[in-house]
Parts: C-alpha cells; sequence; structure tokens
C-alpha cells in the first residue's frame, strides 16, 4: 500500500522503532505529508538501545514523539526478543521461523498507534514492514496489512491508512531510498543488532541483513563509521 498520492498529505504517524527501516520511512513521510509525527513502543525488547535511538532520530528529523510502554509481550515470553534466556539466533541458524519472531507484535503496534492516532484525527498510519527482504515473519506481510487495515477501520468506523513503503523492497532498495529521502545521516544513530550492542555484533540476523544491504547499495554503513570512531 505505497502512498500513490502527488500532493502532501495532511498528517502522520510513524511507527518509529529506531531502527534501519522505520527511521527511512520516517524521512519518506517528511516528504509525502504536512506534518508528521512519531510513536514508539517499549514493549520490554532486550535491544533497549533502539529506545535511545527513536529519540535521537526523531530529534534529528525534528518531529514530535512518543513512547508508549506495553509490558505485555515480556510476560508472554517465548522468543528472544524479550526472554533473555533465549538466544539470537545467528544468520545461518535459521530455520523456519527464527525466535526473534514475537507474536502478534506488529499486530499490536499497529493496533495502537491506530488508536493513539484516532484520538488525534490522524488517519494516516506509516510503518517499515516489508514482504521481500525480512526474517519470515508473517505480520510483515502485505495481506497481514490489508487484513488488519480493514479490521482496525470497521472496529474503530475510521478511514485508516496504512502506507508501508518499503513492503516490496530489498535492503539495498531500502539504503537507496533511505538516501534519496535524505535519511543516511540519521542512519548513524539507528539500531539493527537484536543482541543489543553497540558497536552492533555483526553475527546475528539483522546485523547480517544490513550489512548486505548496504554493501549491495554501493554505500558505506554509517552506523558502523560512527562505531569505528567511538572505538
Amino acid at each position: 500500500m505505497r502512498s500513490a498520492y502527488n500532493e502532501l498529505m495532511a498528517e502522520a504517524l510513524v511507527v518509529l522503532s529506531g531502527g534501519q527501516d522505520s527511521t527511512t520511512c520516517l524521512f519518506w513521510a517528511l516528504q509525502q505529508f504536512d506534518k508528521v509525527k512519531a510513536i514508539t513502543f517499549d514493549y520490554g525488547q532486550r535491544h533497549r538501545i533502539e529506545l535511545d535511538s527513536a529519540r535521537k532520530i526523531a530529534e534529528l528529523a525534528n518531529v514530535r514523539h512518543r513512547i508508549l510502554a506495553i509490558d505485555t509481550f515480556s510476560a508472554l515470553g517465548g522468543n528472544s526478543l524479550t526472554t533473555s534466556d533465549i538466544p539470537v539466533p545467528t544468520d545461518e541458524e535459521q530455520d523456519g521461523l527464527p525466535s526473534t519472531f514475537v507474536p502478534g507484535r506488529n499486530l499490536i503496534f499497529l493496533t495502537f498507534a491506530a488508536a493513539y492516532a484516532y484520538q488525534r484525527n490522524i488517519q494516516d498510519l506509516v510503518t517499515g514492514v516489508c514482504e521481500t527482504d525480512y526474517s519470515g515473519y508473517p505480520d510483515c506481510r502485505q495481506n497481514t496489512v490489508e487484513a488488519l487495515q480493514l479490521a482496525i477501520n470497521l472496529g474503530m468506523e475510521s478511514h485508516l491508512r496504512i502506507h508501508t513503503p518499503l513492503m516490496w523492497l530489498n535492503k539495498a532498495q531500502t539504503v537507496i531510498l533511505a538516501k534519496e529521502v535524505g535519511a543516511l545521516d540519521a542512519m548513524a544513530w539507528t539500531h539493527t543488532c537484536y543482541n543489543g550492542q553497540f558497536p552492533p555484533c555483526g553475527d546475528c540476523a539483522a546485523c547480517v541483513i544490513r550489512k548486505r544491504g548496504f554493501e549491495e547499495a554501493g554505500f558505506e554503513d554509517p552506523l558502523l563509521r560512527r562505531a569505528a570512531k567511538s572505538v
């Protein structure tokens, strides 16, 4: 559901994790909408450094930003992003859905974001989910987003639109889009590593996919450049 509008739309709410994809979407939204706000969810993730990244990126983009705490995922457990005793898999270890899959996460995020937007008369949500180049998460698929948009609009009697500008892009194409929308400098402050490390571990699936994307796009990763200077 990529935007097909030629004129700037009124206002959008971006689900900002502090990672590479959502940061690209934030800067994309700044080119598509008159006003942009961002929302981040503190769901007990082990890579909590991304909350600091989201704050920094929202500041760089000069957008209003809200962090909402939702601790239910930690209580549910069963995945390596909210349960410390489940190891984060490397790229080579993945077989089927990885342990980093948090069941219902994007469904909950978008539903809460929609409720937040509803109270503020915002009819456009932007999220960085991607079906082309992702870790097998079913809640990143086009049909999931379309079904959720329908359910939200029926349940809230609203006319919300969920924009997914990265849905059909691979990681290299996402890096190129980040360059086009002016997000590359902000990439230095993004966080991708599932292990929550800075400098990033380089071994988890998220780090491997990010590295591959920048290499195929032909750009140096600004995050790694900042990490090298910090050593």
